[in-house]
């Protein structure tokens, strides 16, 4: 009879061993209810660090304090240079903002500013359009050999094209915008194209198997896919716009523009106002710039969630 009941006694010890949960599993594994089961597979962001000689260090993510000293810092160094510059023909910052301010009230320097960038702009709505065309017609294969050949045209000088340009055009304002487009274009196209042709096959795959047609595939992964990449070539190509202003606007005075300013002044040997002139193309060509990186933030805001200096 004490054997029956040390038996049942082991048997139903055993039974609630196995039945009770092991409470040393439960810093391991989260349990139904427990919200610690949201936060598995999280990743933290990193933390900005604060300390300035974290600047000097590699892969670091500095907060934007720390960022903002560190422009005004190089600024300042940036000036103290150029006032103590040992080269005499420069001018001193003073001296090139006098001539901002003459050029501005008395030369007509806005005028001329609004001008080229209307020029600009219509160049640039004019190369981005069909930089592309050329870009997203690559997914055909007839079309690839087509859009390396034009792309090889960066390696080309506008000096040879000129008269060729001119019997299209009739010169004039046609022949300003068309030499400025050819500028943009060619190395739109080069950057653009690029973007696409490295689209991972992955991205092509997965839109297949959701049964999408080819041209459906074309919209979804090509043109949707890279439209924030699309956005930052533009970014990069705009500025060759103002790079090439001044050869351009050389070649046709007749509307003016800052260009023709900038060269006027450049062969009396006008130093301050050739610095100030450049000054103003420097600042509107930055507004430019952000303007530009504004609208793809706006546009694809998913954009920049996973870069790590952001």
């Amino acid at each position: 009879m004490n054997e029956k009941l040390t038996s049942t006694d082991n048997e139903s010890s055993t039974r609630t061993d196995v039945a009770a949960p092991p409470e040393t599993n439960q810093s391991l594994v989260a349990g139904v209810h427990s919200r610690d089961a949201m936060r598995v597979g999280d990743l933290k962001k990193p933390r900005r660090e604060n300390s300035f000689l974290n600047a000097f260090l590699p892969n670091r993510i500095v907060s934007g304090a720390t960022m903002k000293l560190i422009i005004i810092v190089e600024a300042l160094i940036a000036l103290a240079i150029w006032f103590a510059s040992p080269f005499k023909v420069l001018p001193q910052p003073g001296e090139v903002l006098s001539a901002l301010q003459n050029q501005w009230m008395t030369q007509g320097l806005g005028q001329e500013l609004a001008i080229s960038f209307g020029l600009n702009l219509q160049a640039l709505a004019w190369a981005t359009a069909i930089a592309m065309m050329l870009s997203y017609l690559t997914v055909i294969p007839v079309f690839r050999p087509i859009v390396a050949a034009i792309s090889k045209g960066r390696f080309l000088s506008l000096a040879g094209f000129t008269l060729i340009f001119t019997l299209f055009t009739g010169g004039g304002h046609a022949l300003k915008t068309s030499l400025l487009v050819f500028s943009i274009t060619v190395f739109y196209i080069t950057s653009m194209a690029s973007v696409i042709a490295a689209i991972p096959k992955g991205e092509f795959d997965h839109a297949r198997t959701l049964r999408m047609s080819e041209w459906r595939v074309v919209w979804e992964v090509v043109i949707l896919g890279t439209a924030e990449k699309a956005f930052e070539v533009l970014r990069q190509n705009a500025a060759i716009g103002w790079m090439m202003l001044t050869m351009v606007e050389g070649i046709v005075r007749g509307e003016g523009g800052i260009g023709t300013a900038l060269l006027d002044v450049k062969k009396h040997f006008i130093l301050a106002d050739v610095f100030a002139i450049q000054l103003v193309i420097l600042l509107v060509g930055m507004f430019q710039d952000y303007f530009i990186g504004l609208v793809r933030r706006v546009v694809c805001p998913y954009a920049d969630i996973t870069l790590e200096r952001k």
